[in-house]
């Protein structure tokens, strides 16, 4: 194997695995990506055998490559191109099971493991398709990717469920406290729905590599895995049209579980809404915060003919206060919410004001956007 390429190109792809491998590991390789030349192109591949990682780079006809495959340790390979100067010719050659790495009067030779050792995920077949812009991808996942379990025993709170239907994907995701659910137009047919866990990690990395522009992807939801094909793109443009350098596959496995029927989770029939700013709610609650408790960061809501009062208080007996003007006319009410939860679901909405709805002091609260409907976000209360 064989290969000169000038820095950037080499950067570029590397930089696109890296996150999904995992620097100690009990499976040394798995440090590693796999490294393959053919005659028009290079691709770096990289696995924690959850997520895998694809990125092919074209190459010049003018450039000097001969095929073959070796996996080399990631990070050290990444420093390596990152401290060389931008612009710099990389050789790359295999001298007795150790990759060569020359650039100027700079010489390097690192440690390789061979690639058939390397593992890869089971390929199985595409069970649906649909076709989604970057933009919609990138916001179902931010909207509602941090209402996920960190750790539970039921594993499948830890993921992001996708839910396809006609024209449409949603995702949903909660950790038993709250809920964060939005839909999204996608290019989709189906006479039933269509339901899959991504466990935290694909999320994570999926999200990474999405930009905000317009163009489609290819979303296939296999038995075991999603896979997703994005473009490697150059920022320039050639007549008109973005210069695709490459290509990024993603392929992550799927938590096998049945993820709860959040449909009953949603609070029906809240008959006491409000209207409050969104920035004014947000800054008091951050405000409140400083003086909660640090173990149940609970905050209080009294609820009153066009105010809000929130009040939180500690086990030094300081008490922190904010009064709202708001737009309501219900009945008084008190009820108490976990406040980083609040903060949360405020971080990720948009508008200038937001609606509340409720029920009672033992209900959950349902959070939205005042203009859209796309949002929905729920948080339970709890005892003060």
């Amino acid at each position: 194997m064989r290969l000169s390429i000038s820095r950037d190109q080499l950067l570029k792809p590397l930089q696109q695995v890296a996150g999904v491998v995992e620097r100690k590991h009990t499976m040394p390789i798995l440090a590693n990506v796999l490294l393959r030349v053919k005659e028009d192109e290079i691709s770096f591949t990289g696995t924690d055998l959850e997520v895998e990682l694809v990125a092919t780079q074209k190459l010049n006809a003018d450039q000097l490559a001969e095929i073959g495959e070796i996996t080399i340790p990631c990070r050290k390979l990444l420093d390596i191109c990152k401290s060389l100067p931008s612009g710099a010719t990389i050789d790359l050659s295999l001298d007795e099971q150790k990759l060569v790495i020359k650039s100027g009067r700079s010489r390097f030779s690192l440690a390789t493991l061979p690639a058939r050792d390397f593992p890869s995920l089971e390929d199985d077949a595409g069970a649906f398709s649909l076709n989604i812009s970057q933009r919609n991808l990138k916001r179902l996942i931010e909207k509602t990717s941090f209402a996920m379990a960190q750790q539970d025993v039921r594993y499948y709170l830890t993921g992001m469920l996708f839910e396809v239907s006609t024209n449409q994907l949603r995702t949903v995701t909660t950790d038993g406290h709250r809920l964060a659910l939005f839909d999204a137009v996608a290019e989709a047919e189906t006479s039933e729905k269509i339901q899959v866990i991504v466990p935290r990690k694909g999320v994570q990395e999926l999200q990474r590599l999405l930009s905000d522009d317009d163009s489609a992807l290819h979303l296939t939801f296999g038995n075991n895995h999603l896979q997703v094909t994005l473009p490697i793109t150059t920022g320039k443009k050639k007549d008109d049209e973005v210069v695709i350098e490459g290509l990024v596959s993603f392929t992550s496995k799927l938590i096998d579980g049945k993820f709860p029927d959040y449909q009953r989770v949603l609070p029906r029939g809240g008959d006491k809404i409000v209207l409050v700013s969104h920035e004014d709610c947000r800054q008091a609650l951050q405000r409140a915060a400083i003086l909660t408790n640090e173990k149940y960061k609970g905050v209080r809501f009294l609820l009153k003919n066009n105010e809000l009062c929130i009040q939180a208080n500690n086990p030094e007996q300081e008490e922190a206060r904010e009064e709202l003007a708001i737009e309501y006319n219900g009945d008084e009410l008190e009820i108490a919410f976990n406040v980083q939860y609040l903060l949360d679901v405020l971080g990720v909405l948009e508008g200038t004001n937001t609606k509340l709805i409720l029920s009672d002091s033992n209900a959950s609260i349902l959070v939205q956007e005042t203009d859209s409907q796309d949002a929905v976000y729920v948080v339970m209360p709890m005892r003060l």
